[in-house]
């Protein structure tokens, strides 16, 4: 093995760990802002870019 051979495995597994980090947290915030969009929607809240709800005069 080479002298460098822990340094280099050190090296991916932390950068490994982290992007797994990064993944979970974005997923998880996404869950999250879908539950809040749907709260908000279902309490009558609709967005701007709706136009269903709207006539044109």
């Amino acid at each position: 093995m080479s002298a460098h051979a822990l340094y280099v495995t050190a090296a991916y597994a932390i950068t490994a760990i982290v992007l797994i980090g990064l993944i979970g947290w974005i997923l998880l915030d996404q869950r999250a802002r879908r539950r809040e969009l749907a709260a908000l929607e279902a309490a009558g809240v609709r967005r701007r870019s709706d136009k269903a709800g709207t006539t044109k005069p």
